[in-house]
């Protein structure tokens, strides 16, 4: 049990010294801040992050972050930029420094190269008093008390602050750019998000086989087009593919229930008419409410009243939409 407490205990003070660090970041959402936004919204290039040690680990983060919120941007690592990775800064571009010291050799090395590149240069540090600080267009400060690690030595607090400042950069330029869920789905094509703005109906029934019977068709038939077509239904539909109806292999128990005589039942006597469908074009996660609020697996594809072809539950959860 003593171990138990002092995990706990310890666990429970790290989150505290990082929830209160992130609580301190408020004051850093001032004039300098709001400058750096509007010179990045109004840069002409890319934006460059760049850091030693964790904070390049964070920097890489923020990059990402930044690419998919429609700010252009890329990771230099402080270390290799002065190994020939400079070639990558361009005058116009802005270059965003993190450092919590302010003061690593590798960043006193490369700060003079950027400066002399004549690009824009902004430090996220935490010591305003540092060699960074001093040589940077802007500031981004993130005051640091304590990291939050029993020593007070490992890059903890320190990192979550240049995180935390780093999402609320992008997320005022997202603002800014008026940058909305289609143009997110734009950049995460293959995300579960993505595939809830772009991915259709069209996109997906034709994978799957077409169960079809007409309305005289034996019960026989019936089954035998429900078992191998795999979709557990099948529609009724007329010469024409006109859509009569729906037998679902639900139907199909529930009659055997009733113990009703079977020799002679057709397709139209055992179908459900009117079943839900959907139309080719419309959003597949549209499909998904729909299934969801009638508690069905299939939804009958149609174009108007032309029988196209059918999803399933399963198409949905394969694309990751459930």
């Amino acid at each position: 049990m003593k171990n138990e407490a002092l995990i706990a205990k310890t666990a429970l003070r790290s989150l505290e010294i990082e929830a209160a660090t992130i609580e301190g970041l408020k004051a850093s959402i001032d004039d300098s801040f709001l400058a750096v936004v509007n010179r990045i919204f109004c840069c002409s290039g890319r934006v460059i992050v760049t850091g030693i040690g964790k904070s390049a680990l964070i920097a890489q983060k923020i990059v990402a972050t930044l690419n998919s919120t429609g700010t252009p941007a890329l990771f230099m690592h402080a270390a290799d930029a002065i190994h020939g990775d400079l070639g990558m800064v361009q005058a116009d571009d802005l270059v965003l420094c993190l450092s919590k010291s302010g003061a690593t050799a590798e960043i006193k090395v490369l700060v003079p190269f950027v400066r002399q590149l004549g690009s824009c240069l902004v430090g996220m540090v935490s010591n305003r008093d540092s060699y960074l600080a001093r040589q940077a267009d802007y500031i981004l400060h993130t005051p640091i008390d304590q990291e939050a690690d029993p020593n007070n030595l490992a890059p903890t607090a320190s990192t979550t602050a240049q995180m935390a400042l780093g999402d609320a950069l992008a997320a005022a330029l997202l603002a800014l750019r008026g940058f909305g869920a289609k143009d997110f789905a734009q950049f995460h094509p293959g995300g579960a998000l993505g595939k809830q703005l772009y991915l259709r109906i069209r996109d997906l029934y034709p994978q799957n086989e077409r169960p079809a019977v007409g309305p005289d068709a034996s019960l026989r038939q019936a089954i035998l087009e429900i078992t191998s077509k795999r979709l557990g239904a099948t529609a009724v539909v007329d010469e024409n593919d006109g859509l009569l109806g729906i037998i679902t292999d639900g139907d199909l128990r529930r009659m055997l229930e009733r113990g009703e005589d079977t020799s002679r039942l057709r397709a139209a006597e055992i179908m459900s008419p009117q079943p839900k469908t959907i139309g080719p074009d419309a959003l597949a996660v549209r499909g998904l409410a729909t299934l969801r609020e009638y508690s069905i697996t299939q939804l009958v594809v149609a174009d108007e009243a032309r029988y196209l072809g059918m999803i399933h539950l399963h198409d949905l959860i394969r694309e990751g939409l459930l």
